[in-house]
């Protein structure tokens, strides 16, 4: 690359002083020329901004006057940075030397207005990371998984999906993110709070006729469950409402009604499985979320947009992932069949 764009690498932090002394050593050591590192700060009540200020004085913080969530905190934050480029970066994420060019150089030559580079799990390095895998995919009913990643279970890299591809989303766990981009799908839907918000952006950003792409080349490793835990209650409840907030968002309304109709007898079969489990306040969590799913059907039926472009359907799965694990049995994306995408 001759010319490098400017990168600004936002990373919104809530109470993540440990994460932040762990991580920002990493993030700060990148080799990229031309960037600025930011940190914003959804509301801190710990001492990590401190932190921050003593040993990165070169950072630029942000404030928010308090907790806005992944998705608001990161829509305030990013008003007041000026870039060419975002790259939204989770606190309990480790990078390697070179993980910015790779990603850059191939959105600027593949014209990708969002991308994510590979996404390992930090505890066990030789493996995909649930977040993100090697790019995102979204099923007939709605349902997110990546290659690498088929809902719990995530497949050991062995090369297997080293090639760049265009994909449905790319995780909000290391988000490159063209700013013109965010701004005319104006970032994410405050609404979700966390959970999801990247998917329905990247959703919004296909109907806006774009692309989104993962790079191979750069390699992340991620913690996960930083915020909140994989069994939180308050987690299975915003996965299971914002998938639907999405939908209904994005889909034509009939095929979104229907879907959302076939959801909801899903959604009941994971209730009565976390039921099965001993697990009360999770199956409570998928009930609120159909409750919250009627209460805001008006204010989310205000938000859907028509686009006058043909919808970008790259990365869309014509058959349901939830069948294909439990009764073809099929855990790895490889053994998906390409003619279904």
């Amino acid at each position: 690359m001759i010319n490098y764009p400017k990168v600004s690498v936002v990373i919104l932090n809530w109470n993540g002083r440990f994460f932040l002394e762990k991580f920002l050593p990493s993030v700060y050591n990148s080799t990229y020329p031309n960037i600025e590192f930011v940190i914003g700060d959804n509301g801190s009540t710990d001492d990590s901004l401190d932190f921050v200020k003593a040993n990165y004085p070169q950072i630029r913080i942000i404030q928010n006057d308090q907790n806005y969530g992944f998705a608001g905190g990161y829509n305030k934050v990013l008003e007041q940075v000026q870039t060419d480029y975002y790259i939204l970066l989770n606190s309990d994420v480790e990078v390697t030397t070179h993980w910015i060019e790779p990603v850059i150089e191939m959105m600027e030559r593949e014209n990708y207005v969002a991308a994510q580079p590979k996404i390992r799990a930090f505890h066990k390095k030789t493996h995909f990371e649930h977040a993100g895998g090697a790019g995102g995919y979204l099923d007939k009913w709605g349902y997110p998984f990546c290659r690498g990643r088929i809902l719990h279970v995530t497949e050991e890299d062995r090369g297997q999906y080293d090639t760049e591809e265009e994909i449905f989303w790319a995780t909000g766990a290391a988000l490159f993110i063209k700013s013109s981009a965010w701004r005319e799908a104006q970032g994410f839907d405050a609404d979700f709070f966390a959970h999801m918000e990247e998917i329905d952006l990247c959703w919004r950003l296909k109907r806006l006729g774009h692309k989104i792409g993962y790079c191979p080349k750069s390699t992340v490793y991620h913690v996960g469950g930083g915020t909140l835990q994989t069994s939180n209650p308050k987690k299975t409840y915003l996965n299971f409402r914002n998938n639907l907030f999405m939908l209904h968002k994005n889909l034509p309304l009939g095929q979104a009604l229907g879907i959302i109709f076939i959801r909801f007898w899903l959604d009941l079969l994971a209730l009565i499985h976390f039921l099965v489990q001993g697990k009360g306040k999770d199956a409570w969590a998928i009930s609120r979320s159909h409750q919250a799913f009627f209460t805001n059907f008006f204010k989310n039926s205000k938000k859907r947009k028509k686009y006058n472009v043909p919808f970008n359907k790259k990365g869309l799965y014509k058959k349901s992932i939830i069948w294909d694990f439990y009764v073809n049995k099929i855990q790895k994306f490889s053994d998906l069949s390409a003619k279904n995408f």
